[in-house]
């Protein structure tokens, strides 16, 4: 826009034009946008790496097993030089694990099959062939390691295909790795559909989506957990719709999000994320003219701090602290200011006021905050950031059916490995 598009404008739309320009910039600090896009800033008088002087050292604890001990003996005395014999005690003074991985190279199992002619009629008769004449050669071993690694490390089919070759001496091209994804489908969507079912059946459930692309266009990738289940699921959609599908009906007592308006009306209660107020509370602290945020982000900072040690109180003080900081919370609903932010900050908590407090009343079962639900997105915001999405709608639902058995498992401890190699054996 130059200066004659500029006098063309009528004073309101320079006005406005004027006001936009000024609208304070936010941060990760001050609103949800991701680390990655603050502005970085110079670090002055950044303390040096390394040990500090003084710090006691740590060192590797030893492996649970060894499978080579080498000992080392002393052969003579260090003072006197008389030699030790083998009637001598020796009594372990240290042990230190020298650790390698050895070569790695694929297991083949070469399938012969013969065939043999009948000396009394004449006949030639093959034995019968094996399932791997007409299947994949790839066993479930590398399925698994090439499911792990595009999964879980956001490797591409071509960089996949090299470190196959390069480390296993492997040649598995591009197509045969989609393959292996395409004929291993059929076994995480079993698993994953049990996750659902655990999903459906319980009493608090967190959800949260983020924005991916699938087959070249804008799409979204949800995610919904409870105590028992993780259940990724991408749509094109951000509606409703993709909840009410999901949950089948299914209405839990406690649903826990941000405020977006998709995410509101599918528990008997909700609680609202307060990461999310309390970062629009600090943008106003910053920017504003009035001291009515500071007010707020001391209110949800001593409710954060009820929430971290709400389990260890009797249910009498966790009611008495509800009520607390209910009229606590009205006091600053109603309170004059003349600041836009805090006014806009004021509104904007109190419609969500009802949400705001109900962890109170499941103390242990209902967070104050949907961070979880943003850590379990976290791997989905690498692999967009990596493999710029997914060209296909298929394999976006085969890496979430992947995730959702793994995130599943791993509530109870699981090595995200094995599992994949469980359910690929």
């Amino acid at each position: 826009m130059d200066r004659t598009d500029l006098q063309q404008l009528s004073k309101d739309e320079l006005i406005e034009m004027v006001l936009r320009l000024q609208r304070p910039a936010k941060d990760s600090r001050t609103s949800s946008k991701p680390p990655s896009t603050d502005k970085k800033e110079k670090r002055v008088n950044s303390r040096p790496g390394g040990a500090k002087p003084g710090h006691e050292p740590h060192n590797r604890v030893l492996a649970d097993f060894a499978d080579m001990f080498r000992d080392h003996e002393p052969t003579a005395c260090k003072r006197c030089g008389h030699a030790f014999s083998g009637d001598d005690t020796m009594v372990l003074a240290g042990a230190y694990d020298e650790i390698d991985i050895p070569a790695i190279r694929p297991h083949v199992t070469r399938h012969r099959r013969f065939s043999c002619h009948c000396s009394q009629c004449g006949t030639t008769t093959k034995a019968t062939a094996p399932a791997v004449a007409t299947a994949t050669p790839f066993g479930p071993g590398i399925h698994a390691l090439a499911i792990y690694l595009k999964s879980f490390h956001a490797l591409s089919y071509e960089r996949l295909s090299g470190v196959f070759m390069d480390i296993f001496g492997l040649h598995a091209s591009e197509g045969a790795i989609m393959n292996m994804f395409a004929r291993s489908r059929p076994s995480f969507q079993a698993t994953a559909q049990a996750a659902k079912a655990s999903l459906r059946a319980a009493r608090v459930v967190a959800s949260d989506e983020t924005g991916v692309r699938i087959e070249g266009t804008n799409a979204q990738h949800w995610v919904f957990h409870c105590k028992d289940a993780v259940v990724h699921q991408p749509d094109y959609s951000r509606a409703a719709r993709v909840v009410h599908e999901t949950m089948g009906g299914h209405v839990p007592e406690v649903w826990i999000s941000d405020r977006y308006s998709a995410q509101q009306s599918h528990g008997h209660r909700h609680q609202t994320c307060l990461a999310h107020l309390a970062r629009d509370t600090a943008f106003a602290l910053e920017h504003g003219e009035d001291d009515l945020p500071l007010r707020f982000q001391l209110w949800f900072g001593r409710v954060f701090d009820f929430a971290r040690a709400i389990s260890t109180f009797a249910a009498s003080t966790v009611a008495s602290k509800k009520r607390k900081f209910d009229k606590q919370l009205a006091g600053l609903l109603c309170a004059p200011t003349s600041c836009d932010l805090a006014q806009k900050l004021q509104a904007k908590i109190g419609r969500a006021r009802d949400q705001l407090l109900t962890f109170c009343d499941y103390p242990g079962e209902v967070d104050v905050t949907n961070n979880t639900s943003e850590r379990k997105l976290r791997p989905w915001v690498i692999q967009r950031k990596v493999t710029n999405g997914y060209r296909a709608m298929w394999a976006a639902q085969a890496e979430a059916n992947i995730r959702t058995t793994v995130d599943t498992a791993r509530l109870k401890g699981a090595n995200p490995f094995q599992v994949i190699a469980s359910v690929l054996a």
